[in-house]
């Protein structure tokens, strides 16, 4: 059998690529608050986790990086603050046991590296590209213009609609 190489292959992998990136640069940050200004780093971190997908028309400081926003996929608009806070829980959690010294920090490992590598992983096994917490808080994230408009193609109707249009068109003209 023929081995195929397909032209969409290598840009979905580029952008789900770019989608860690964007999440490493944000994971970076609350690592930082994390380490210099212990504990209250640590509740900045979370509070800044809770609202990062819902900044700037969906877009956190590591999305706003590599151009990409986060949307609701009810209906389109910008992520908001609670679809952020629920999309980033797999980070939240473990994150919040941190608070604690010694103990904290050792649960905060056994609990975040499994549901970060669970995020990985669905987010390169699933061909939608979505990882756990886009599941949890029905969004998406879609590539960003430059000005803070997300570039998406919305079709006016349904799919559903316009075929049953089409269909009760051909039996009215019997």
């Amino acid at each position: 059998m023929k081995h195929r190489k397909y032209f969409l292959r290598s840009p979905i992998r580029t952008a789900k690529i770019t989608r860690l990136i964007a999440k490493a640069v944000d994971l970076l940050i609350v690592g930082t608050l994390g380490i210099l200004l212990y504990p209250l780093g640590i509740i900045l971190g979370i509070l800044y986790m809770v609202v990062c997908d819902s900044l700037q028309k969906g877009q956190s400081i590591g999305k706003k990086f590599v151009g990409m926003a986060v949307i609701s996929l009810e209906d389109g608009t910008p992520c908001s603050i609670k679809q952020s806070a629920i999309r980033n829980m797999p980070i939240i959690i473990p994150l919040a046991f941190a608070i604690f010294p010694i103990w904290g920090w050792i649960f905060a490992a056994l609990i975040g590296a499994p549901l970060i590598l669970m995020e990985v992983y669905l987010l390169f096994s699933l061909d939608s590209g979505y990882r756990l917490g886009d599941v949890m808080a029905d969004t998406s994230v879609m590539a960003n213009d430059g000005k803070g408009n997300v570039i998406t193609t919305k079709p006016s109707t349904s799919w559903f609609t316009r075929t049953t249009q089409n269909f009760s068109a051909k039996n009215v003209t019997k």
